[in-house]
């Protein structure tokens, strides 16, 4: 009998520890938030001192309503010295007639087209990028994706964080103000549970990196045998991140946050990208199939609940009620600062849209770790522990 009570309290202390513990990843992402993101530079830039050449690299597949807007941004940007290297990889894609009207209409900026991609390996953006990679003219490489809306001054931000001991500045991801609830969806869990892990492994130089606008030194990646050394993975931008830092380089959050403005937003699409991704996390680190379900408010909040009660014997429920409310201003603190405007939506759009969020992802984590599947567009994959992908033979309509 006195094992079980030793095992009971040993569990009760153990949810305790952890629910404070997300207590203080919240506190770290909110001052992180509010000391770094949409800083102004203390000094207006002057273009007489040399700036890094940039070369961006854009994977593309397909035509959403968005892309020609948000492809035209990168035509636009006020900085000296970039090219524009787009990437498509069937001949056919209707993306190519926007590209080429776009270079036709800017002239002046210098662009190029590559088409058919290069086999080095099972990660089709990388097959996709690798001919404009070994094209690439200077050491600084911006890869962005597709659904990327960039600011004019965004990429001389980028460049400012780019220090002597940094190989690797990376945007927080984040959404464009969109209409329907699949965008207040979408805008409130990249603001919440995504901006206060990432804010939070910035503060504390964790690797916590997602490469849809990441601006990297080609020298580093070079010594490893470039970008296509991380082809054998489908998480690619967490490998190469993870290179850089085991060889002592640092990576960094830049102050504006990352626009993504897909044409496409639908809740079962956007769903899906969390059920992959959760695919992934597992895949490259284990740890995560017992760690991401209780850092989940409702989880974490009912196990803390059950151990106030064997510790403490407070009441659970009233425990339960305070901890949901005060996670719920910390998020809706946590998506003003990334904001950093009025939100475009009101306080009931939050609370349904945060509710949604909230309870639906420990379901969608358990469908990722029961299906281990991933389906990327038309290829279908399969990880093995490590986080290295193969594809598997049989291929599904996108």
């Amino acid at each position: 009998m006195s094992f079980m009570i030793y095992t009971l309290y040993g569990f009760a202390i153990f949810f305790m520890i952890f629910w404070l513990g997300m207590w203080i990843v919240h506190i770290l992402a909110l001052i992180t938030g509010r000391w770094k993101l949409h800083r102004k530079p203390a000094q207006v830039p002057s273009y007489e001192v040399p700036f890094a050449g940039v070369s961006i690299i854009k994977p593309l597949m397909g035509v959403d309503p968005n892309l020609f807007n948000n492809l035209e941004t990168f035509f636009t940007i006020h900085y000296p010295l970039y090219e524009l290297l787009f990437c498509v990889e069937d001949e056919s894609d209707p993306v190519l007639m926007l590209v080429r009207k776009l270079m036709e209409k800017h002239p002046h900026i210098d662009a190029k087209l590559f088409i058919g991609g290069c086999d080095v390996g099972v990660n089709p953006k990388i097959n996709n990028m690798q001919p404009a990679y070994e094209a690439s003219k200077y050491e600084l490489i911006l890869i962005s994706d597709s659904g990327i809306r960039m600011k004019e001054d965004t990429l001389l931000d980028m460049v400012r964080y780019m220090t002597d001991n940094v190989a690797l500045v990376h945007q927080l991801p984040f959404t464009c103000d969109r209409e329907g609830f699949a965008a207040a969806y979408e805008k409130i869990y990249f603001g919440t549970i995504q901006s206060r892990m990432y804010l939070a492994a910035d503060l504390l130089r964790i690797n916590c990196h997602t490469g849809m606008s990441a601006l990297l030194r080609k020298s580093p990646l070079d010594e490893v045998g470039g970008l296509k050394t991380f082809g054998v993975y489908l998480a690619e931008d967490f490998f190469y991140a993870k290179s850089l830092t085991d060889r002592g380089w640092r990576i960094t959050v830049c102050s504006q946050p990352a626009l993504q403005n897909s044409g496409h937003c639908e809740l079962q699409t956007f769903q899906a990208r969390l059920r992959r991704w959760a695919k992934l996390r597992v895949a490259m680190l284990p740890s995560t199939i017992i760690l991401e379900p209780l850092s989940e408010c409702l989880v974490l909040g009912g196990c803390a609940s059950w151990a106030a009660e064997i510790l403490f014997d407070w009441d659970s429920l009233v425990f339960y009620l305070i901890h949901i409310l005060l996670w719920f201003m910390l998020d809706w603190t946590m998506l003003c600062v990334v904001q950093n405007s009025p939100l475009p939506l009101n306080k009931l759009e939050f609370v349904c849209g945060w509710l949604v969020s909230e309870i639906t992802r420990p379901y969608l984590f358990l469908q990722a770790v029961l299906d281990p599947l991933i389906q990327w567009r038309s290829r279908v994959y399969k990880l093995k522990w490590g986080g290295i992908a193969e594809e598997v033979k049989a291929k599904v309509k996108y």
